[in-house]
């Protein structure tokens, strides 16, 4: 039987699909503030109860609520969804819900509450869900340090993930991710009045300028490594030898050896400031999530749209990492950007297209279905 055949029609309608966006985008979830995560997680709840008709497990993890569907005895097939976005409370009111021109706006729209409502109705529209499960966690903006062993463990001996986070530019599959690295170095010195006696401090500001370079230096661009020194801070007042500063990097790359070495790197470090204590936190958060990993799932992405009409959309790689990325480190077929179409990304400008929503979520029904009946990592 086709897959296509075994969908319902009562929820996989556009207007159910945006009705569904709509209450997502309206309840607020800035990834930092736990409470509103609770809130998001509440209403996720009710919104998947209506759909689905059962209720999820809530797991709340270091204070952080997270959402987790399953059907039947194994996963097969895990759809992989976020609930939590990079906006804080109020944006609401500035960059309000609506729809004009066939483009429906909102915070969080793009990433990645359109793909929640997505998922959330592909599985509502199957009859048969034996072996699929959906996972919404609350912290992937901020690096899902608190649900990524949740991730590893629920997605462990699945036949292929699913991702449904935006899509790369005019719909493509974001075929293969970065990995990455995420760092908070501080520095720790000594104050000192920087008129009458400087040379009794310890500049931290001079070992954190120092460690810039450093960093600075360590990307490659022919490997496509980037590190990325992003905020900083130093000292208290202008008349005072800082004693402690901070410096966040951000790192990217194809290979989990350049991911590596730079770790080595970064962790080597050594001030030429006498004195100074550097103390490296965070690391290698994010393995790359590979072609081969993906190929097999945009080969079954194309064969399906091809049954339903659908132009063949490319299939890129990115230099943003999602969830996606922990599923596919597990040894997991997974397709990552299956989405809403759209961009502005984390800007005022975010945006679904409409047209684009119903026809992606029957498709993502569609291979969702398909996996499910699958035993063993998945190959088209």
């Amino acid at each position: 039987m086709s897959p296509s055949l075994q969908l319902t029609t009562e929820t996989l309608t556009e207007a159910a699909i945006i009705a569904t966006i709509r209450r997502l985008i309206e309840c607020e979830s800035p990834s930092a503030d736990d409470d509103a995560v609770a809130r998001s997680a509440d209403l996720v709840a009710e919104v998947g109860t209506e759909l689905l008709g059962v209720a999820p497990e809530r797991i709340v993890i270091d204070g952080c609520t997270h959402l987790r569907w399953r059907f039947g005895a194994a996963t097969r097939v895990l759809l992989l969804a976020h609930h939590d976005t990079v906006w804080p409370l109020g944006t609401i009111e500035r960059l309000p819900y609506g729809i004009v021109d066939g483009v429906l706006r909102g915070p969080g729209s793009f990433d990645m509450k359109t793909g929640l409502a997505m998922a959330l109705h592909a599985i509502a529209s199957l009859e048969d869900r034996d072996g699929v499960t959906l996972l919404v966690t609350g912290d992937e903006e901020t690096g899902s340090a608190r649900s990524r062993a949740l991730i590893e463990e629920t997605v462990r001996g699945a036949s292929g993930a699913l991702v449904p986070e935006a899509s790369a530019d005019g719909g493509a599959w974001k075929a293969a991710r970065k990995g990455v690295s995420m760092y908070e170095i501080a520095v720790q010195g000594r104050a000192a009045h920087a008129g009458l006696e400087p040379e009794k401090g310890v500049n931290a500001t001079v070992a954190l300028a120092n460690l810039v370079l450093l960093a600075s230096g360590l990307g490659d661009p022919e490997a496509g490594t980037t590190v990325t020194p992003t905020f900083a801070s130093s000292g208290t007042t202008s008349n005072t030898v800082p004693a402690e500063a901070r410096l966040f990097i951000d790192v990217r790359a194809w290979s989990a050896a350049e991911l590596e070495r730079v770790d080595r790197a970064l962790r080597a470090y050594a001030s030429p400031v006498s004195d100074a204590v550097i103390a490296v936190h965070g690391g290698i958060n994010r393995p790359p999530l590979a072609r081969e990993m993906s190929q097999p799932l945009v080969d079954l992405a194309r064969r399906l749209g091809a049954q339903h009409g659908l132009a063949e959309v490319a299939a890129v790689a990115v230099g943003g990492g999602s969830d996606g990325n922990f599923t596919a480190g597990a040894g997991v077929p997974t397709l990552d950007g299956v989405g809403a179409v759209g961009g502005g990304a984390h800007a005022d400008d975010e945006h679904a297209i409409v047209a684009e929503i119903l026809p992606r979520t029957r498709l993502l029904a569609d291979m969702a279905a398909e996996i499910s009946r699958t035993d063993g990592p998945w190959q088209n």
